[in-house]
């Protein structure tokens, strides 16, 4: 595919080609796998373009940076019918070429169904980053108001009072089964929408009374497409370079919150995840490891028979593409295809009290194969994947409406499992056919979390577990718990609650699998109640004992503790205090630095400072008297880095210009320039004279460098930036690691914690370690040696993870082996990085 391409009318969805690519080869040592490993090589290759906003001039749609409100269901009866907005024709959609529905044409596709069929509501659930509609389609039997009330009660009640539920004879027999289909996530995966749609179109339409009596019992929900920037774009990604189905941890992109907010309104009883292309069919359920924190008999009991039920259906195709699927619960080895972490759709869905599945179509049409194949044979694959999408979503259908009972059965369990605080039961070999040892994941549940109010952290960390639909509760007054005081306001996560599973995997450490599996897809560990910068406090046994009530959002709580007329002080220990210090300088006010970590503002900017308390949940105290310090202005920054590095750059307010080893070669101006930033698709080696003329110039006048991954430390050690020697882990190493924080930069206040993926760490003298890896770096993930028994986390350990330092040329340089910014999630490390950005544009 053609990097460079100009993707006309796509504005914001001016993609980062850093998922254009296909993924990397599995790392060395591991087995044969499947599928390679997550964290392709492009984000090291790839930097990320800045977008435009041409797609928000040209519809007149918000832009990426919009703020959307939360999509919850309508409390009406069905039909819900809405005129969507129909948009000018695209030549340059992707789809065209395939003989798919172009993104322009799914809205009038959708008004003439809605005008035929009172079966059909369609409605806009939200933005892509792009600014494109996102559609949510619900086909279902006609319902009064009254009708569609009592649905609700029932739903809630499902989750409310599972005990209640159970017994409840009118809901067990008139309660509709929900059904979620969620189409086209990775936007070059097309056929998923067309066959959703086909579907729609014939339950709309159909008169037969098999198909009138299912859309009496059933409601069908389907998120038409979830990714229509990249749909258009023809890339994986969205319009902000993101991963969709990587981000259900952190909810960082609108797509993935839309998509939340429909399984939390609706709660299926199944949903899919249609996707491609792997040669053959591959349906889920997933090897081990599995997710310790699902009930997972509920889920197995019904996955495995209704991914049978899916082969049967593709195989009565007819084609010799569809005469057997691949299902890895069956067919593959231990950590081929895992559902380990929540970070994928069908996995985050489980947590939501749903069966949830993958479906990837077979027959690649997408990446090299759009560019060289003959039209005709992309439409005959495509015509293919779109019966393969339409037959499983077709069975899948027809596997809940006839194992209603039990899935709602399953449902109820899981819930009341939560409330009662049970521990998860022991699943027998033999539960179902190739259920073993190697199956056997659970965790043991803490009686409750305890999280301190008063950071922006805190903040930040109870609204995303409130925005998920954990329940979250504020002491009433102090209380003392597990020998500690805590204060009146403190947050409660009492894990006797119906989605503890979800709350858990979300707050927990994690657990080191090392040993467990040979190798794993993505991320193998992650943990908010680590990473987020808040104090996450476990109890393990005993439930606080104070009055609380629940909490609907938490406020952020700053402000300025220092009398009129005297100079204030900021730490700068997370992102909104890095976003405070950014937005004071926008609006020129003079700042000065004492140390990397303190920043002095002048006592007349107070008004400025009481906003941005109240905003930012920022915290200003007094600075001492007759303090000194560096005045400092904002950065001016060229970033060649990821898409994900640049996302969170700009959520802490810095401006940066995009560059890359092309723009360099082309003639692209570091003259203006404080700090380079390199983690992604910048090779000295790759420049031309005028690239390398250009950066050579940059760091003879002193120009600071902040360097991450393999592509910062090659950086590093072809312009002998420090004279630190990188080793690099395993490429597929990844998760939460001990860190000892000892520099004055990176160190400064940072998080014992730390996250890495392909982790490097750095040899040598005539440098300062910031930080280095504990004596056991890893907490929580996958780190293995090499084949050669070296690079594992054995070696690392007590190695320099991150080192500062100056430079030839005068100026200062940090170089990261860790991930502070990855996919914008670990959001309490924000701050160590732009302490370093602040410190080496100085």
């Amino acid at each position: 595919m053609d990097l460079s391409r100009t993707l006309a009318g796509l504005g914001t969805a001016l993609l980062t080609a850093a998922l254009l690519a296909e993924p990397a080869a599995a790392a060395p040592g591991g087995s044969p796998s499947s599928r390679d490993f997550g964290n392709g090589a492009e984000r090291n290759e790839v930097a990320a373009l800045n977008p435009v906003s041409a797609l928000s001039r040209t519809l007149g749609v918000q832009s990426m940076d919009s703020a959307q409100g939360r999509w919850t269901p309508k409390l009406k009866g069905y039909p819900r019918q809405n005129q969507l907005t129909v948009y000018p024709e695209n030549p340059d959609d992707r789809s065209i070429k395939l003989g798919l529905i172009p993104y322009h044409g799914i809205a009038p596709k959708l008004n003439a169904l809605q005008d035929v069929s009172d079966k059909v509501s369609a409605e806009v659930i939200g933005k892509s980053a792009g600014g494109r509609d996102l559609y949510l389609v619900t086909v279902t039997a006609p319902e009064s108001a009254a009708d569609a009330k009592k649905q609700d009660y029932w739903r809630n009640l499902i989750e409310d009072n599972p005990w209640a539920a159970k017994r409840d004879k009118a809901l067990a027999k008139s309660y509709k089964t929900p059904v979620w289909i969620n189409a086209n996530i990775h936007g070059n995966e097309w056929e998923g929408t067309d066959g959703a749609l086909r579907v729609i179109e014939r339950l709309a339409t159909a008169t037969d009374a098999a198909t009138v009596n299912f859309l009496k019992k059933s409601r069908v929900y389907v998120t038409v497409t979830n990714n229509p920037d990249g749909r258009v774009a023809g890339t994986r990604a969205n319009g902000a370079g993101f991963d969709i189905n990587r981000d259900h941890a952190t909810n960082a992109q609108p797509e993935s919150r839309a998509v939340r907010d429909v399984v939390i309104g609706t709660q299926p009883f199944v949903m899919l995840d249609e996707h491609g292309y792997t040669g053959t069919t591959l349906i889920e359920p997933a090897t081990p490891p599995h997710g310790q924190n699902y009930e997972y008999d509920l889920y197995i009991k019904h996955a495995l028979p209704n991914a049978l039920g899916m082969e049967a259906a593709i195989q009565k195709l007819g084609y010799a593409e569809t005469t057997r699927a691949d299902i890895p619960f069956r067919d593959y080895a231990p950590g081929d295809w895992d559902d380990w972490p929540p970070i994928f759709t069908p996995m985050y869905a489980i947590y939501q009290g749903a069966v949830g599945h993958t479906v990837e179509i077979p027959l690649a049409v997408n990446n090299a194969n759009y560019t060289n194949l003959p039209v005709e044979e992309l439409r005959r694959r495509s015509a293919i994947n779109t019966d393969v999408a339409a037959a499983t979503i077709e069975a899948a259908l027809t596997y809940a409406d006839t194992n209603k009972a039990s899935l709602l059965a399953g449902q109820i369990e899981q819930f009341r499992r939560g409330w009662a605080g049970e521990a998860s039961p022991v699943i027998p070999d033999g539960f179902v056919d190739g259920f073993g040892p190697e199956d056997r994941y659970s965790t043991t549940f803490p009686r409750a979390y305890v999280i301190p109010a008063g950071t922006p952290a805190a903040a930040r960390l109870v609204n995303h577990l409130i925005d998920n639909d954990v329940r979250v509760t504020k002491a009433l007054h102090g209380f003392a718990l597990n020998g500690r005081r805590y204060d009146a306001g403190t947050y409660l996560v009492d894990m006797h609650q119906p989605k503890r599973g979800l709350a858990n995997v979300l707050l927990e450490a994690g657990r080191d699998i090392s040993d467990l599996v040979p190798q794993m897809y993505d991320i193998s560990g992650w943990s908010h109640g680590l990473l987020w910068g808040a104090t996450v406090d476990i109890s393990r046994n005993a439930a606080p004992k104070v009055f609380t009530k629940p909490v609907a959002h938490a406020a952020l709580e700053g402000s300025v503790d220092a009398r009129k007329g005297s100079a204030l002080q900021l730490t700068i220990k997370d992102g909104n205090d890095v976003r405070a210090v950014n937005e004071l300088l926008t609006q020129g006010i003079k700042l000065r630095r004492t140390d990397a970590a303190t920043v002095v503002v002048p006592a007349e900017a107070r008004p400025e400072a009481t906003a941005l308390a109240t905003s930012l949940g920022v915290r200003f105290s007094a600075a001492p008297k007759n303090v000194k310090g560096d005045v400092f202005d904002q950065p001016v920054i060229a970033g060649a880095v990821s898409a994900d590095e640049l996302f969170a750059l700009k959520e802490m307010g810095f401006a940066v210009q995009t560059v890359s080893t092309a723009l360099l070669n082309a003639g692209a101006s570091l003259s203006e320039t404080d700090t380079l930033l390199v983690s992604s698709g910048l090779s000295y080696a790759g420049l031309n004279a005028t690239g390398k003329a250009t950066v050579d110039a940059f760091l003879a006048r002193g120009g600071g460098v902040v360097t991450r991954g393999a592509t910062g430390a090659n950086f590093n050690a072809a312009t002998k930036l420090l004279p630190a020697v990188a080793t690099a882990g395993r490429g597929d190493a990844n998760g939460v690691v001990n860190v000892v924080n000892s520099g004055p930069i990176v160190g400064a206040g940072s998080l014992p914690h730390s996250f890495v993926y392909s982790p490097l760490w750095f040899t040598g003298s005539g440098f300062t370690v910031e930080q280095r890896y504990g004596a056991v770096p890893l907490v929580a993930g996958h780190w293995q040696p090499n084949a050669a028994g070296t690079n594992g986390p054995a070696q690392a350990a007590g190695q320099a993870a991150v080192v500062s330092g100056a430079t030839a040329g005068g100026g200062s340089a940090v170089l990261f082996g860790t991930e502070p910014l990855f996919r914008a999630h670990p959001k309490g490390l924000f701050a160590q990085y732009a302490r370093a950005l602040f410190w080496t544009a100085s």
